[in-house]
């Protein structure tokens, strides 16, 4: 929390306004996304969403004071929020309440014109998706079954998120964007 103070007051003393916040921080202990969920510890749940959730609320009350023009503030996702995604576990129900956080915020927020959105990516080879078993065979899948054919570009997630925080996205709140090559509107 002292932290988030000091970098507000930092952003503050240098810049007066803020225009635009995303939030990309998630973290499970490595042993809660093995087994099965059922197994999850009281402390992993509590980090999990202390970590993955707690921090987009507390980062955006620190920028809602600067976004005195209105804003945009975006937060990354994904798809095991809403459908089983074996061995993602407790990170599968943070990103569920991070996306009920999301709507909330945008209705706290709205009324200062600052939008909360987020968005869902698809799999992508990231640092922190290596702690995830099996990521091999869910990049293979995804690519598989995606109505494009392959998996998604972190550049696609970033113009995304651009496009969110623009006056391009200027009436779009409270929703996820899936930015995942088409793979959550299939079924099977």
């Amino acid at each position: 929390d002292e932290q988030i103070a000091e970098l507000f007051d930092k952003l503050k003393t240098r810049y007066g306004v803020l225009h635009g916040l995303v939030h990309s921080v998630a973290f499970a202990p490595t042993e809660e996304l093995k087994g099965e969920f059922v197994n999850t510890s009281r402390e992993g749940f509590r980090i999990a969403h202390d970590i993955s959730v707690y921090s987009l609320i507390a980062v955006s009350r620190g920028a809602a004071p600067l976004m005195t023009e209105g804003g945009g503030i975006v937060t990354l996702t994904y798809y095991g929020a809403e459908k089983v995604v074996p061995k993602y576990n407790v990170m599968g129900v943070a990103k569920a309440a991070l996306e009920a956080t999301v709507r909330y915020l945008a209705n706290d927020l709205g009324p200062k014109g600052i939008r909360v959105n987020a968005i869902s990516a698809g799999p992508i080879k990231t640092l922190a998706a290596r702690g995830i078993s099996q990521l091999g065979e869910m990049l293979k899948a995804h690519a598989e079954r995606a109505p494009l054919k392959r998996n998604v570009d972190p550049a696609e997630v970033g113009n995304a998120a651009v496009f969110l925080l623009s006056e391009g996205g200027s009436a779009i709140t409270g929703e996820t964007l899936y930015v995942d090559c088409g793979y959550n509107i299939m079924g099977f």
